[in-house]
């Protein structure tokens, strides 16, 4: 099956590179405000006119130390003014940007500096500087003033700033459309991240596409904590709001505290919001028994929400739709820089249930339901990695996603990613989603629940609490009828049972059904590595970090550090049945 795409009605050639983008914004908009970011307790900004010169100087002064067209230069620091005018002058000048999470450790950060190629790096201080040993690049750029020298080649950002000399430089508007400006290391939530490499294209394209489906323009306010590492927040969102000339505003906790967000919208009153679903369940919380707070977070200048990820509980998205505040959700990969498909705001959100192509953009299942693309927004292929390009692109030039999907009347519909099915001793495939998100659904004291059972007769679920909420349990508001909100772990693993059976006789197949299952006292983390840098569960450290923990369910006496609740789920249901028959 397939959705027939709608052309993109502008030429994407209208706006062949980034640099023509810039050029063409610092004219039309040169005294408006383009970035800004929290000094003390209000914001200050810098206009076009004055980014656009700073990228010039920055271009400049790159080539004086040898950057030159096709040059690649890693960015490896936090959302910032300074970064994000390297990288739009990186790419403005032919040279390829990378920019990678802020806070990776060592081996991780060398790995990826390394891979890349990179001769050219900048990074945003101590915190950085103290995580390289074994890097091999020609210059170092630091934004912030750093305690000591770690390397000879270290320069202060300061260097980049400098007025040019040449009046007539210009940055590099020749640039072939085709050619990569961008390299985006994926989440690698199944293993070892892939390094996607994006074009001008891919990147432009995919704005032009939007700019038809949505009302994004120059009058509009950005609260934004999406890292530019990620696709979610550097090509989205971060492209989103330049190339429409809205002001982007830097949210100053950078996402992590739902009371400095708030703070902070109250300061920017933001028209469009880009988030994560945890993200908006903590902002939801802290209206829901403060008038002031409620009606500071839903303004009546607040155009839409937009959501990804993960999909929005209904009960969220019901209260944005009942303030009339549209919820638009959207799918798509690094891959596809990001976005394929957008829900329609007209329709009633479904659960799992993504939208429409976005024009320009087609999308199609194979036979065995794993969604195809082919657009202008689709990448070249992964740097440096012939076994992960192998057979990612059909004879006929699709990209396969590796999600599997269904096409319904309402939009696509997403149903877990390819490798995680599993099968059973039996043979017997499992989709493990479609359980976890019943167990989700059903209790909201659960963070995260994953299925498991690969080659074992039948599957079992590890589950991780919300320890926020065990703490502080709300008795207001509950997912269910019934649920007595529990404060502790036993108390949960006890109510938990009855909604784990529920969950089980949602599913259709009796060999999909889970046995048992183990609440675990313990979170998942990015420094565990159980947590991907965009927050999204990394399947295969999960397994591998509670192996013992899975084993004990299939039989094992291992011993284990965290304090734990078993249920059993068979012999829960056998005593019902047993009821029932009575």
């Amino acid at each position: 099956m397939e959705y027939k795409n709608y052309p993109i009605q502008d030429s994407v050639t209208s706006i062949p590179n980034i640099a023509s983008m810039l050029v063409a914004n610092a004219a039309r908009w040169g005294d408006k405000i383009v970035f800004q970011s929290k000094q003390g307790d209000h914001y200050s900004g810098i206009s076009w006119k004055e980014m656009y010169n700073n990228i010039l100087n920055i271009a400049y002064n790159l080539k004086q130390y040898g950057f030159a067209a096709g040059d690649k230069l890693v960015i490896f620091s936090p959302n910032s003014k300074e970064m994000l005018e390297l990288e739009l002058a990186v790419m403005a000048s032919g040279g390829i940007c990378v920019p990678i999470f802020a806070f990776f450790h060592r081996e991780t950060a060398e790995l990826l500096i390394n891979h890349s190629d990179a001769k050219w790096l900048a990074v945003a201080g101590d915190t950085q500087l103290s995580r390289l040993v074994d890097i091999d690049v020609k210059e170092i750029f630091v934004f912030e003033s750093v305690e000591k020298k770690y390397f000879p080649n270290q320069h202060d950002y300061s260097c980049l700033l400098k007025a040019r000399t040449d009046e007539s430089f210009a940055l590099n508007t020749a640039e072939d459309i085709e050619d990569i400006c961008l390299n985006m290391y994926t989440s690698g939530t199944m293993g070892i991240p892939k390094c996607v490499q994006l074009s001008h294209k891919n990147i432009l394209s995919q704005q032009i596409a939007l700019s038809q489906v949505w009302t994004i323009n120059s009058s509009d306010r950005f609260l934004s904590y999406l890292p530019w590492h990620h696709s979610f927040g550097g090509i989205f969102e971060l492209f989103s709001a330049l190339y429409n000339g809205a002001t982007l505003s830097l949210e100053s906790g950078f996402g992590k505290d739902p009371v400095t967000i708030l703070e902070n919208w109250k300061l920017i009153q933001p028209t469009v919001f880009f988030s994560v679903p945890k993200v908006y369940q903590s902002l939801f919380d802290l209206t829901r028994h403060d008038q002031e707070a409620n009606d500071l977070f839903f303004h009546s200048q607040l155009k839409f929400i937009f959501t990804a990820a993960a999909a929005l509980p209904q009960k969220l998205s019901d209260e944005f739709e009942s303030r009339n505040i549209p919820v638009l959700e959207g799918w798509g990969l690094t891959e596809t820089s990001p976005c394929c498909a957008l829900t329609d705001p007209s329709r009633k959100r479904q659960s799992g249930v993504v939208g429409f192509p976005i024009p320009g953009v087609g999308i199609r299942l194979a036979e065995d339901g794993e969604i195809q693309v082919k657009g202008p927004n689709v990448m070249k292929g992964y740097y440096k990695n012939d076994e992960a390009n192998k057979g990612i692109f059909t004879e006929d030039g699709w990209f396969c996603t590796g999600d599997i999907g269904e096409i319904t009347d309402n939009g696509l519909k997403l149903i877990t990613r390819k490798d995680r099915i599993f099968k059973l001793s039996n043979g017997e495939k499992v989709v493990p989603s479609d359980l976890e998100k019943l167990i989700e659904l059903k209790c909201h004291y659960i963070s995260f629940a994953m299925v498991v059972g690969s080659g074992e007769e039948y599957p079992v679920a590890i589950l991780f609490p919300n320890k926020k909420l065990l703490e502080r349990p709300d008795y207001l508001v509950s997912p269910l009828e019934g649920c007595f909100c529990p404060r502790s772990l036993n108390e949960l693993g006890r109510c938990l049972r009855g909604c784990l059976h529920d969950a089980n006789c949602g599913i259709g197949q009796k060999f999909a059904k889970i046995k048992s299952a183990m609440i675990i006292d313990d979170e998942l983390s990015l420094e565990k590595g159980t947590l991907t840098p965009s927050m999204k569960v990394a399947p295969r450290n999960v397994v591998k970090a509670y192996k013992a923990h899975l084993e004990n369910l299939y039989g094992a006496d291992n011993p284990i550090d965290n304090e734990v609740y078993v249920i059993r789920l068979a012999e829960f249901e056998s005593i019902l049945e047993n009821q029932n028959v009575g």
